[in-house]
């Protein structure tokens, strides 16, 4: 049994979370933390999730817990998730980070810190996500530097990064797949007047509004036909169920960085 600590336990995506890590025969919650300014201190994590009482105070940092875990999932943000890293890199405990947004500079911290302790890191669990990253790469691999290609995302309106990290993972996998550096080819919107579309850019569109759990649409444009391939997430629950199946597959690893494409086997 693997005992898993939740972070942001008081949010929307943490309360999927703890449900996932219940409904698994293979984790249980033992410790949930939320940041030392949150209304959810104190309060029954499980009663906070809508699973009843699971005699769990959610506490106001990791230190206080831990203890009390040996796998902590975080899907906060970039500073949290790096003060969170450093604390299970010193006591040795396992990571599942969901987290997007982080700089290349913090990506190396992570790298890092991998050298010590098993890490996943991927920008969406979602399992039909991961699936659609290797269509991404056959269609780059087929339609070649034949089309336009764009990339168009859609999430709720709290969402503060953008393109969101599942949108440049897509973007990173065309361009690798086409030969091309991703943060030379990138054009994040447009604007008045502009020139012809240089076909070897990708382009990005972001949406940001409502309760919109997560949309991406990857178009391959070519004169006379196009080719769309999208993925439309309705719940949270596929992402924290893929978090679970993340950490299940991290036991017994000592050390390395991986993300959902290990975990799925889809190498």
């Amino acid at each position: 049994m693997i005992r898993v600590a939740v972070t942001g336990a008081a949010g929307r995506m943490g309360k999927n979370l703890i449900k996932a890590c219940l409904q698994s025969p293979e984790t249980e919650l033992s410790a949930a933390i939320e940041h030392p300014q949150s209304d959810a201190l104190k309060i029954d994590a499980g009663v906070m999730a809508g699973a009843g009482t699971l005699d769990i105070e959610i506490k106001s940092s990791i230190q206080e817990v831990i203890q009390d875990f040996d796998l902590l999932i975080d899907f906060t943000r970039p500073e949290i998730t790096l003060n969170n890293l450093e604390e299970c890199r010193k006591s040795g405990k396992s990571i599942v980070i969901g987290t997007t947004g982080f700089t290349s500079q913090q990506i190396k911290v992570i790298e890092s810190a991998a050298k010590e302790i098993p890490i996943i890191l991927a920008p969406n669990m979602s399992v039909g996500v991961n699936l659609c990253l290797q269509l991404l790469a056959t269609a780059a691999q087929v339609l070649g530097n034949d089309v336009d290609i764009e990339i168009i995302e859609a999430h709720h309106r709290h969402k503060v990064d953008a393109p969101s990290g599942t949108a440049l993972r897509m973007g990173e996998v065309i361009a690798e797949n086409l030969g091309r550096d991703l943060s030379e080819c990138a054009v994040y919107g447009r604007e008045g007047i502009t020139e012809e579309r240089d076909r070897r850019t990708i382009g990005f569109s972001t949406v940001r509004a409502g309760d919109i759990v997560g949309d991406h649409t990857v178009m391959f444009a070519d004169i006379g036909e196009r080719i769309e391939i999208t993925h439309k997430a309705s719940s949270r629950m596929t992402f924290a169920n893929g978090a679970i199946r993340a950490a299940i597959w991290l036991k017994g690893k000592n050390s390395g960085l991986f993300d959902m494409q290990d975990v799925l086997g889809l190498r």
